[in-house]
């Protein structure tokens, strides 16, 4: 069973930075496709990018195309999220998910097997 664990994150003003790490043990990393998600308080969860085993295919949301750069160390088994020129509007917990399921755009939320348990991200003046 995979397991997930985010960290990274934290209170920064707008325009900041942060860089988001996301854990993975349990079964073969390099063989899942790995998300970012983020929920804001009342509303529904989005997806935010994802990343193929390889590393080789990336998507973003518009929301943050630009802005946000995922990527991902196999031989430390570890997503990272890193989200530059952020604005209040990405206030938001911020969870990973892995999926063995490889597509050209990002699987859906529902095709995630594994979560991790959030981290929350601020940003404010």
């Amino acid at each position: 069973q995979l397991q997930l664990v985010e960290s990274g994150g934290g209170l920064v003003q707008p325009g900041g930075s942060l860089r988001l790490s996301c854990a993975v043990s349990g079964f073969t990393f390099d063989y899942y496709t790995i998300g970012w998600f983020r929920q804001a308080l009342g509303k529904e969860r989005e997806g935010v990018s994802c990343i193929s085993s390889s590393g080789g295919i990336t998507n973003y949301a518009d929301s943050v195309k630009g802005r946000f750069a995922i990527s991902r160390d196999n031989a430390k088994n570890t997503v990272f999220l890193q989200m530059n020129s952020l604005k209040p509007e990405d206030t938001a917990i911020y969870y990973c998910a892995g999926t063995g399921i490889a597509t050209l755009t990002c699987p859906r939320p529902y095709e995630y097997d594994y979560w991790g348990q959030g981290t929350q991200v601020t940003v404010s003046s």
